[in-house]
């Protein structure tokens, strides 16, 4: 109701204004598919890199050999493949936190750590694939580490806090 409420203000605001709204309308919707279409190839090569990803057992082999080290600073290995899913998908990592509260449930250490991780952090390489591909900048210089520092940090700072407020 309050979306219909918004549009139909927009429109009669157009009208006072003596603004072409349908014109202005059409000329928006022009727009946003030449977005999507400029911004496809970039959409389209993140997600083959994710199915690959998947696909080719890489995860798997991580989640065995760097998991077990991580566990002796507290690091559930369960959520390995979250921290390494979540800067490159959304829909994947909230998939992954899906399925590993499913197993282990919402509300042990491990679903704990999970939920905070995924709130916590963002998707990195999505964002900086469609932000930066959408405006055309080529050279991202320092933004690509500094994203995945900051989602480091936060998946530190997730642990750590779990740790402390719920064992």
């Amino acid at each position: 109701m309050i979306v219909l409420l918004i549009c139909m203000l927009i429109v009669v605001v157009g009208v006072i204004r003596k603004v072409p709204v349908f014109d202005e309308f059409v000329e928006g919707a022009k727009h946003g598919a030449m977005t999507t279409i400029r911004l496809f190839p970039f959409i389209l090569a993140m997600i083959l890199a994710i199915n690959t990803l998947q696909g080719s057992g890489l995860l798997n082999v991580l989640m065995d050999r760097v998991g077990g080290g991580l566990e002796h600073f507290g690091f559930p290995r369960e959520v390995l493949p979250l921290v390494l899913l979540r800067p490159l998908t959304g829909s994947g990592s909230l998939a992954v936190t899906a399925k590993i509260l499913e197993q282990q449930g919402p509300d042990s250490f491990i679903g704990l750590v999970a939920s905070t991780i995924q709130g916590s952090t963002d998707t990195t390489f999505y964002i900086i694939t469609v932000y930066f591909g959408t405006i055309g900048i080529k050279k991202i210089r320092h933004s690509l580490m500094t994203g995945l520092i900051a989602d480091l940090a936060g998946v530190v700072a997730a642990v750590f806090v779990c740790t402390k407020l719920f064992t």
